[in-house]
């Protein structure tokens, strides 16, 4: 890990350098208690170096990441005004205070516990601010066992493994233009250009239904991987990566990726992390925790702390960046003593693995699934009265609030909105999806820009339509596009500041489209 991170800003020339933040956690991570050995494989380290900047463009970092030597992950805000910067944060610090060692599938357990945390703790800072409503934020990384990686991946941002020259993509994104590559709908060359290539299918943002891709990943001596927000992958090509990882050092090849990126146009915020799987170093293995990014700058409010619990001292240094050390009686050399009482809660962030103890009876454990159970149909229900999708009404396109399902024969659905646009006039692939209640909105805005979509669809369906039909006879009217729009081969799919999130856009409109 290097010692430092340098960040550029838009206004400024020169080169800024400051420390790396220690993270919560300590420096050395021993494994944890029972867990197993992986017999026979030579124990390796990391040697990281990492990066995060605002980019060219933004005004603000949104991204965040974290590394040490038995974690390394990334993870994307989003939200603009909504609050990316502290989606991002407030998941990277839940990482940090979840890093420890762990082995094999215990690493899957660990991540996935972590993140639901991390879930949960967005949507309780939701539900104390409804403005913060519409953030979230990728996560993409790896515990690291010393022969494994255990790698989690939600979102876009990417992970990369590099051995012998051949460059491997970890993880695959979930976003709809990959969706639309995997259905064969356009080619990954379109992808990258597609006016609506950062729609996600999947992010934390609060929600229960978002999982995390959690998969194995054997390393060795001489690999280097790479984790990095779409600053870079969004706008520089896997070829280029490849050429630019194999940089002498994992810090020339995060400078040289970096300048990709600019010269890309550095539209989005940057963060980078390279690093190589080297021989068992101890010295390596003693480096602190380093949070990057929003995350070593972004205080995470607390929702309602314990009774008689402590608030954490974080100190901002003259760089922006962001300590908060373990404290009891210890006296900081550099300053006043801090206390942060998280470290005493190292129990609430690791994962039980182990037997369970089955010693309840059996009418605790009735009531017990009892509660259990009207807890969980309360909170699919006000899931479901907070979602909305489109479907027919009679032949119009319509919007629905909660979902295309039913109990007992009661649909769990309410006509909030009837179009004008008719659904026999939308191309076929989307004719498909309405019929099917395929399309869905996490809020009312959302579903009314995917539906004013789809009116500008129909509008250029039937303008194709009614040029491809015979001239009409003089002194009959012909077709006349609803809404009155020119006809047109293309359809921008502009939606306003709020991008809908659930419907797979295509770039054009063929009249094969419109058949």
């Amino acid at each position: 890990m290097t010692d430092s991170q340098t960040t550029r800003t838009p206004d400024e020339d020169a080169t800024r350098t400051h420390r790396a933040v220690p993270a919560p956690g300590g420096d050395a991570r021993p494994p944890a208690e029972g867990a197993p050995e992986t017999a026979g494989r030579e124990r390796l380290s990391l040697d990281t170096s990492a990066h995060s900047e605002i980019g060219l463009v933004r005004k603000n970092n949104q991204d965040s990441a974290y590394t040490s030597p038995t974690m390394i992950v990334v993870a994307d805000g989003m939200g603009g005004a909504a609050a990316g910067d502290l989606a991002s944060a407030a998941t990277i610090q839940e990482l940090a205070r979840g890093d420890t060692r762990h082995e094999g599938e215990q690493m899957l357990e660990a991540m996935a516990g972590i993140l639901t945390r991390a879930n949960d703790r967005l949507a309780d800072l939701i539900n104390a601010d409804p403005e913060l409503e519409g953030m979230g934020t990728t996560v993409c990384g790896a515990m690291f066992s010393g022969t494994q990686l255990g790698l989690a991946h939600i979102g876009d941002s990417r992970g990369y493994l590099l051995r012998n020259g051949s460059l491997t993509r970890l993880t695959h994104d979930h976003s709809w233009v990959q969706s639309l590559i995997d259905e064969g709908k356009i080619t990954p060359e379109e992808a990258a250009v597609h006016p609506h290539r950062s729609l996600l299918l999947k992010v934390l943002n609060g929600q229960p239904a978002h999982e995390p891709d959690l998969r194995l990943v054997d390393v060795q001596a001489g690999d280097r991987l790479l984790f990095c927000s779409d600053g870079l992958c969004g706008l520089v090509e896997d070829r280029q990566i490849r050429r630019l990882l194999r940089e002498r050092t994992p810090a020339a090849a995060v400078e040289a990726l970096t300048q990709a990126a600019h010269e890309a146009g550095g539209y989005d915020n940057i963060t980078i992390i390279v690093t190589d799987v080297v021989p068992a170093s101890e010295e390596l293995d003693a480096r602190p925790g380093t949070m990057i990014g929003a995350a070593s700058t972004v205080e995470v409010p607390r929702i309602k702390p314990p009774s008689g619990a402590n608030e954490t001292t974080a100190v901002l240094s003259a760089s922006g960046t962001r300590a908060v050390r373990p404290g009891g009686d210890d006296q900081d050399a550099d300053g006043p003593r801090l206390i942060d009482p998280d470290a005493r809660e190292d129990v609430r962030y690791t994962p039980m693995i182990g037997r369970r103890r089955r010693h309840w009876s059996v009418i605790i454990s009735v009531l017990i699934a009892l509660v259990v159970l009207a807890g969980g149909l309360f909170g699919a229900w006000r899931y479901a009265m907070g979602q909305y999708y489109i479907a027919p009404a009679g032949e119009q396109v319509a919007i629905y609030k909660g979902i295309p399902d039913t109990i007992a024969g009661h649909g769990l659905g309410g006509l909030v909105e009837r179009r004008d646009t008719r659904v026999a006039d939308l191309p076929s692939y989307y004719r498909q999806k309405v019929n099917g209640s395929d399309i869905k909105a996490d809020s009312l805005d959302q579903a009314r820009s995917q539906a004013d979509y789809l009116d500008e669809l129909a509008r250029v369906c039937i303008a194709q339509r009614a040029e491809s039909s015979p001239a009409p006879d003089e002194g009959q009217g012909g077709a006349t596009p609803s809404g009155g729009a020119s006809p047109s081969a293309s359809a921008s799919g502009s939606s306003g500041p709020s991008e809908p999130p659930s419907i797979p856009i295509s770039g054009s409109v063929s009249p094969e489209d419109c058949g």
